[in-house]
């Protein structure tokens, strides 16, 4: 599998990624990962349910996950810009791949308890961190520039097609087998993903190592002197707070509120897949045509309804009526936000670009979760979803003050890099 993106049919619709081989491999297996980190999640949710009644505990399941994006994120962008994006994700998948195997014997043996959980969770987010500027940049390599906005979307759909299935399939392995059963269909899915990286030979690219932090404050410096980068920014970590009291407390609405069963929590997550993928389908095409801001408006309110929906929810089907607007709306919000990033990041410095994206945007869900979390054990869950909705009400307001960048501010193509390792300096 050699082609990249070097052949450029002419831009099509939604699906003209697949008409790439590499995009059409990497998203297949890519899809079949998702699948299986769903359903470890569904399933470490989960047995924090089991292990403790501490709405902090259960939302820092979360927080495990999305924290290493916040700590290493910086870190990871660097490496995928200073290294050979494809052997990044192969270790980072790797590395997955053995700890999601060693949360599988442990599971087995009965020897989970809290921290363990959270731990071994936090190590999984660690590859995660690593290995996400690494594969978002590779979309360049994998298809033609004109289908770039497609091809993001396509794989926030898989991420979402896995949401609506991961999470009840692991329900089903937890309820008619166990949770290490879940934790080790997780280290399977690794496999596919390493095949197809071991294949892909993408157009040559020869990244030029720089000194770690000098190619760090590249990245900083770049994103920080950028009106439309900011923007984007403050937009990302303002919507992903309040946006991750849904997630963080669906396991304790399922179990405590519900009274339901792993099967019930799964099907709740599912619903929110099946939002996000519905609302995939048509989110390019509306985004050309109405603009970020509209979208992430309108996602805004729609989430807002989702929090205010679950935390009246008293049966399953309304809970997963507000599973599904809720994914509707975080799909449309984030995906806006990510493509709207990556239109104005440099090629040179795109792992970096997104990476501190990453490292905003999921570290203010990290935080977001805890803080609901703590928030629903002081007040209650229905006080922490009302809240979190008032949050995003607050976001409608933020959006007078820091709107969204217009369709063609702040595209750049260039961007000053240190000099490489060894280089000689450059006389007068």
């Amino acid at each position: 599998m050699t082609q990249g993106a070097a052949s450029q049919p002419q831009p099509g619709g939604a699906l003209a990624p697949f008409r790439y081989p590499a995009f059409r491999a990497i998203w297949t297996a890519n899809l079949v990962s998702n699948l299986g980190s769903m359903i470890q999640s569904a399933a470490a949710a989960w047995l924090m349910t089991e292990l403790t009644r501490s709405h902090v505990l259960i939302a820092l399941v979360q927080s495990s996950s999305s924290l290493p994006i916040l700590l290493l994120g910086l870190f990871a962008g660097a490496i995928a810009d200073n290294f050979d994006r494809r052997r990044v994700m192969i270790w980072a998948q790797t590395a997955m791949l053995v700890v999601s195997a060693v949360l599988a014997v442990l599971g087995y043996r009965g020897a989970l308890g809290p921290l363990s959980l959270l731990l071994l969770t936090l190590m999984v987010g660690m590859g995660t961190a690593i290995n996400q500027p690494a594969w978002q940049a590779s979309v360049r390599l994998q298809v033609g520039k004109a289908d770039l906005p497609q091809a993001i979307a396509l794989n926030s759909m898989s991420n979402n097609l896995a949401r609506s299935v991961g999470p009840a399939l692991g329900g089903v392995l937890i309820s008619i087998l166990s949770v290490s059963a879940a934790f080790a269909a997780n280290a399977i899915s690794y496999v596919g993903m390493l095949v197809v990286l071991a294949r892909w030979r993408p157009e040559a690219r020869a990244p030029q190592r720089q000194p770690m932090l000098q190619s760090i404050k590249v990245g900083l410096v770049f994103c920080a002197g950028s009106v439309p980068i900011r923007k984007v920014l403050l937009r990302g970590a303002a919507f992903g707070f309040g946006a991750s009291a849904f997630q963080a407390l669906i396991p304790a609405v399922a179990h405590d509120t519900l009274a339901g069963t792993e099967l019930d929590y799964g099907l709740i997550l599912g619903s929110f897949g099946v939002g996000s993928i519905v609302n995939a389908l048509w989110i390019t095409k509306a985004r050309r045509r109405f603009g970020a801001e509209v979208i992430i408006t309108g996602a805004t309110v729609g989430f807002i309804g989702a929090l205010l929906l679950l935390a009246q929810a008293h049966s399953l089907p309304i809970a997963m009526v507000a599973g599904f607007v809720g994914g509707s709306g975080w799909v449309a919000a984030l995906t806006s936000l990510n493509v709207a990033m990556q239109l104005r990041s440099p090629e040179a410095i795109l792992g970096r670009c997104l990476s501190l994206y990453q490292a905003i945007t999921f570290g203010s869900m990290a935080v977001g979760a805890w803080v609901w979390g703590w928030v629903a054990d002081q007040r209650g869950l229905t006080f922490a979803l009302h809240a979190a909705a008032l949050w995003l009400v607050g976001n409608l307001v933020l959006r007078l003050f820091v709107p969204m960048p217009a369709r063609e501010e702040g595209r750049v193509d260039t961007v000053k890099e240190p000099a490489p390792r060894g280089a000689a300096p450059r006389k007068g």
